[in-house]
């Protein structure tokens, strides 16, 4: 079970279609982490939760300049899977809303 949490090599970026709509209509596009697709990577621009939930947030690793990757989301679209770093984390929907990030 160990192996499917390594890093994988060799793994290319993929952009995802809403991310490719946004990169035409702007040179900068800004999203939500709940906007972005599938299998789409991004950058943490900043947050815009206060209290508790930011602190928690900066635990997981959700800081700025960090990379996260779009792994999956449920079927009703609460929660969502992401992989900061070397780990997989599950954030609900509302608390993704309030991170903005920016797709490479």
């Amino acid at each position: 079970m160990l192996h499917r949490f390594q890093k994988q090599k060799g793994q290319q970026t993929q952009t995802c279609p809403s991310c490719a709509q946004t990169q035409q209509e702007s040179e900068f596009p800004d999203q939500t982490l709940t906007q972005v697709g599938k299998g789409c990577r991004c950058r943490i621009r900043r947050h815009r939760a206060h209290g508790a939930i930011r602190q928690r947030l900066l635990d997981l690793g959700f800081v700025p300049n960090a990379e996260v990757e779009m792994v999956r989301c449920a079927t009703l679209g609460d929660p969502l899977e992401l992989r900061v770093g070397d780990y997989y984390v599950t954030l609900r929907k509302r608390e993704a809303d309030l991170i903005d990030v920016r797709c490479a």
